[in-house]
């Protein structure tokens, strides 16, 4: 059972759909409150529209970070059947902020590797808060690269603030892990799919996002930076962050607007991924599959000199 956790801007619809609970636990077979719930949940409905048509990208981040959002573990039970992770990078230790394996997905053999975040304190420390060390990424690409070896597609689920800032990350070569996941990712002679879950943050997401098709939920956010350490940067004060969210311009929409960053959007439940994990679960299914059909099309050449195009288009020389 998840406990509800309720953001600043959901409270107005909260308190109404309490109201609601409450009547139907009035209701008896003297006392009919059956009209009044219905005029209610008429109008919880209509305020879920107008709060989450009109968010503005500190509240979509906000959303991306939702202790009840479906994590890649989540993602894996809906979507997946075989599951069998994986663990350890074979050099140093494993790393439970990043969740690697291999599984079936609609029958067929793949690899899945994830972020994952926890929802109560215990977790969340056990996951680092899904910030991945070294070790982590080095075990993801041990991963794809037993997924190439036997020709499987490999799907990502992107949900990291960041790769972990510690000194005992740097000093194990925490830049030297993700840029070799970079470089071996674009070579890889497989079927990759990114998709960005929640947080798609920095070089911590890029890590283990370099794919044929990259796909974002609709309350993702995907960002160089978080919104608080833009601000920190920039006016030396975390609090900023609505502001400094507004200029990374991080939602999926803006990203979508650019052109080649991604390659589509994932539509989420009214009210988020949170509400109804399952049906967060099923859009997401149906995306991968449309995408491996368009992919297994593809030659291993083919499938390398896609994702060599993809890659370039996402830079623009002005003189």
């Amino acid at each position: 059972m998840r406990m509800h956790h309720y953001l600043e801007f959901e409270k107005p619809l909260v308190e109404l759909e309490q109201k609601i609970f409450e009547l139907r636990g009035f209701s008896t077979d003297q006392v009919d409150f059956t009209a009044e719930i219905l005029r209610l949940e008429k109008k919880a409905e209509k305020l879920r529209q107008e709060i989450f048509s009109n968010l503005t990208r500190w509240q979509v981040a906000q959303l991306a970070r939702h202790v009840n959002r479906p994590f890649t573990l989540d993602f894996i039970a809906q979507i997946f059947t075989d599951w069998f992770e994986v663990h350890g990078d074979r050099l140093y230790r494993d790393d439970p902020a990043l969740v690697c394996g291999f599984a079936r997905f609609e029958g067929r053999p793949c690899a899945v590797i994830g972020h994952q975040k926890g929802r109560d304190t215990k977790e969340k420390v056990y996951r680092n808060f899904g910030m991945p060390n070294p070790e982590g990424y080095r075990k993801a690409l041990r991963v794809m690269q037993m997924a190439e070896q036997f020709g499987l597609p490999i799907f990502t689920f992107v949900d990291t603030p960041g790769a972990f800032p510690g000194i005992g990350a740097e000093e194990r070569g925490q830049a030297e892990a993700i840029a070799r996941n970079l470089r071996e990712m674009a070579a890889l002679k497989v079927p990759i799919i990114a998709t960005v879950t929640g947080e798609g943050g920095s070089g911590g997401a890029l890590g283990i996002a370099v794919g044929n098709r990259v796909l974002m939920m609709q309350y993702a956010v995907y960002s160089v930076i978080s919104p608080e350490g833009c601000a920190a940067i920039l006016w030396k004060d975390g609090s900023q962050g609505p502001v400094a969210a507004e200029a990374l311009k991080l939602t999926a929409e803006d990203i979508r607007q650019l052109g080649c960053v991604i390659d589509e959007v994932i539509p989420e439940p009214m009210g988020g991924a949170h509400t109804d994990h399952k049906a967060a679960a099923e859009q997401v299914r149906l995306c991968l599959r449309k995408h491996l059909a368009d992919l297994q099309a593809l030659s291993p050449d083919e499938l390398l000199e896609q994702r060599y195009q993809k890659l370039r288009a996402m830079t623009i020389v002005q003189e």
